[in-house]
């Protein structure tokens, strides 16, 4: 394998990256007056075990509800999407509503509503998990409206005319010749959207679920070690989005989706 391909190249990239923060945490031990205490969370005392595995702990959390959300806003974007490319007056108010409006909430504050405003207005206790996973849903969905919108656009029209002139009506159209195409090319920014979906599950331990940040601050006002604790909750989240990307860009390459912007 050549040295200059996209994996070896990748490959360095993740170590340099490991060697910088570790140079990083190394310097700022030797350069300030700070009194370190990795032992809260060292692997090689029982002490940092049993915090490393409540940190850890938080990671099922984080995976299923970043998982779920995005999974949801995919399905609730292109539903969206789809109206907004008709000739219909109601659809594309419709689409331009809705992105506009949960495209401009931040995440954050639409986690709270759906907690404390949802039980409220439907008198039901949906929980911290079903809430955030709503609030985020709700919050990305307008970015992937957005995203099918421009990938559909871009197909060419003859595309669109040739499943006219046999006769497919829209809906057979954008599911047998549009969007089989447009996925490949929206692949990659779909992908950004798990890998910042990913990141903005942690908001969602402010209302409790007890995801890898809310581990985290459990363990901060307990052990009283903030640095060291969150230095450890860097690397997760870092490990983890740099898995994500990777397994993305396995599905891009098995789909053809980097063979398809090439061209």
């Amino acid at each position: 394998m050549p040295l200059t391909s996209p994996r070896i190249f990748n490959m360095y990239r993740f170590r340099y990256l490991l060697v910088a923060i570790s140079v990083l945490i190394i310097s700022g031990c030797a350069n300030t007056n700070y009194h370190w205490g990795w032992y809260v969370v060292s692997p090689t005392t029982s002490q940092g075990q049993t915090n490393l595995k409540f940190l850890l702990s938080g990671l099922g959390y984080t995976i299923s509800l970043s998982l779920i959300s995005i999974a949801i806003s995919i399905l609730v974007g292109l539903a969206v999407a789809l109206p907004g490319l008709t000739r219909s007056r109601f659809g594309r108010t419709f689409n331009r509503i809705y992105v506009e409006t949960f495209r401009s909430i931040p995440p954050l504050v639409m986690i709270l509503w759906a907690y404390y405003g949802l039980p409220v207005l439907l008198n039901l206790d949906i929980g911290v998990f079903a809430a955030g996973m709503l609030a985020l849903a709700l919050c990305d969905s307008a970015f992937e409206a957005e995203i099918f919108r421009a990938g559909i656009q871009s197909i060419n029209r003859g595309q669109h005319e040739a499943a006219d002139s046999i006769g497919l009506n829209y809906i057979n159209k954008m599911r047998y010749i549009i969007l089989p195409q447009a996925i490949r090319r929206i692949l990659p920014p779909l992908g950004n959207q798990f890998v910042y979906m990913l990141k903005m599950s942690s908001l969602v331990s402010v209302i409790g679920l007890a995801d890898l940040t809310r581990q985290a601050n459990e363990l901060v006002v307990t052990e009283y070690r903030p640095l060291e604790i969150y230095t450890v909750l860097v690397l997760e989240y870092l490990v983890l989005i740099v898995i994500a990307s990777k397994l993305v860009r396995k599905l891009e390459h098995y789909m053809g989706a980097d063979e398809s912007l090439a061209r």
